[in-house]
């Protein structure tokens, strides 16, 4: 591994974006965006951020709770954009908010937001190490921040769950 590897990016290096149109396909039979559709996007989108930053290949290791808030039509516009939040040492966590865009109708509401964990891994599947991610803006500021206590919960729950099975 190269040390330039592991020069701390700032989280702008990650910033990805991502734009999906819904079809027939895509959708229930009420016309509106399947759930797992969506959450594989949004894992894609996240994957994009992921790579972006490590610089390697990433593995999604969990994804928090997604509240589905405003329905997505067949015809819509989903725009989906990601960001590294925060590196650990060899995972990430990766915010991605997802919008849609009626673009007939001029509007734009947001959809969801979910918090993702990667996990760098090399050609064989080995964890490798990330650089660090600097945060700039104060909104990045406060996504760094809420991502160490985020891990503190799954860390706990992970560990509440590690014991019941006990």
């Amino acid at each position: 591994m190269h040390d330039d590897i592991l020069t701390a990016r700032p989280v702008r290096d990650s910033q990805s974006e991502m734009a999906e149109l819904v079809l027939p396909n895509d959708a229930n039979p009420l016309g509106a965006l399947l759930g797992g559709r969506l959450m594989h996007w949004i894992d894609l989108a996240g994957a994009m951020a992921a790579h972006r930053h490590s610089r390697s290949y990433a593995v999604t290791a969990s994804v928090d709770h997604i509240d589905f808030l405003v329905p997505v039509r067949v015809g819509d516009l989903v725009i989906l954009r990601s960001s590294v939040n925060r590196v650990f040492h060899t995972s990430m966590e990766v915010g991605v908010k997802v919008f849609v865009e009626n673009y007939i109708a001029d509007t734009s509401q947001h959809v969801a937001s979910a918090h993702l964990t990667f996990v760098a891994v090399d050609a064989k599947g080995n964890r490798v190490k990330v650089a660090p991610v600097i945060p700039e803006t104060e909104e990045q500021r406060r996504r760094y921040d809420d991502a160490g206590r985020r891990r503190e919960i799954r860390r706990t729950e992970l560990e509440r769950r590690r014991k019941a099975k006990a």
